[in-house]
């Protein structure tokens, strides 16, 4: 692989011995209903089971594990709608590190919670009005902390690719592999982990509808800016790819769809009811596309991420009545 992108396969699997004392090597579950509706194989990378409750806390601990003494004396900045945050304010309690932390004031009330339960400083804004790149970046040039974002990250898409890698590892090689997209940084991760271990496995990032700015980057060849998109995948309203993750998309990734929030509402349900595991909105992304019919999948060995499982009970309990 060229050295102009910015992370190699190599870096994955660095990372991943690196983190591996920290993190949970999560379970790879099966269900006979859906491999029953798709004819295909399927395999949930569960990492709603992971530190701090999603694949963040990999790509949290990798970065975190590679700043200098002076870099962890003076602390860290980022900003995030919730997994990253509980992530990077989980990981810097176990490295004795500070960390400040940049919310939007409608973030999730649990994993606001938890953010704080872990010992991050937490600072809202108006995701519709301020700029988080922003407010994260004059933060660390006033208190001398190291800014850590959320996907565009060299050490961060290292770190996320290495539960592909513990996937492949489990079951083998994959025909197609799914997996949610917001900035890219799972995604990228995931895609330079599956090309190398897996050749020919088709690598598929998911949206939401209303926030297909990856999938229009993807189609232009240029990164689109969206306003921020009103989903209930909070994990993925992000507005952008980033500079880091999307040369690696372009390369290594197959294509770009979308689901409904509907669609993700009703994956939700079959996690809960069939599988008994909870998942979030923006986790159940790849489930939801994979089992949509809108692929033939028959016969097919198909690799699912399932990124994460921080939800309020009570935002649960809501959309489970509703479905």
């Amino acid at each position: 692989m060229s050295h102009t992108f910015a992370i190699q396969y190599d870096d994955i699997a660095s990372a991943h011995q690196r983190i591996a004392q920290f993190v949970h090597a999560t379970p790879v579950l099966t269900s006979s209903l859906a491999d029953q509706q798709t004819g295909a194989h399927l395999y949930f990378k569960c990492e709603n089971f992971q530190g701090s409750g999603a694949f963040k806390f990999r790509g949290a601990c990798n970065a975190l594990l590679q700043l200098t003494d002076s870099q962890k004396a003076r602390g860290v900045v980022t900003f995030s709608s919730g997994n990253h945050a509980q992530a990077i304010a989980k990981a810097a309690h176990l490295f004795h590190i500070r960390a400040v932390i940049v919310m939007p004031n409608d973030a999730p009330a649990m994993k606001v919670a938890a953010t704080k339960a872990y010992g991050g400083e937490v600072i809202f804004y108006d995701r519709y009005s301020e700029n988080r790149e922003a407010i994260g970046q004059r933060l660390a040039d006033e208190q001398g902390l190291s800014l850590i974002p959320p996907y565009d990250h060299p050490h961060v898409m290292a770190g996320q690719g290495s539960s592909v890698k513990e996937l492949i590892d489990e079951v083998g090689a994959l025909d197609y592999l799914f997996v949610p997209l917001g900035g890219g940084g799972l995604l990228s991760g995931s895609a330079v982990a599956a090309k190398y271990l897996s050749p020919t496995c088709k690598v598929i990032g998911v949206e939401p509808e209303a926030g297909n700015d990856g999938q229009r980057s993807f189609q232009s060849g240029k990164i689109v800016h969206i306003e921020t998109p009103k989903t209930i995948a909070d994990g993925a309203q992000t507005q952008h790819l980033g500079q880091h993750t999307f040369p690696v998309i372009q390369t290594f990734v197959d294509d770009i769809v979308t689901v409904s929030d509907q669609q993700l509402v009703e994956t939700m349900r079959f996690f809960a009811s069939r599988m008994k595991i909870v998942v979030e909105p923006t986790g159940c992304l790849g489930a939801a596309y994979a089992m949509s019919g809108e692929l033939n999948l028959k016969e097919r060995k198909v690799g699912v991420l399932v990124s994460g499982g921080n939800i309020d009970l009570n935002k649960f309990s809501q959309l489970m009545l509703d479905a």
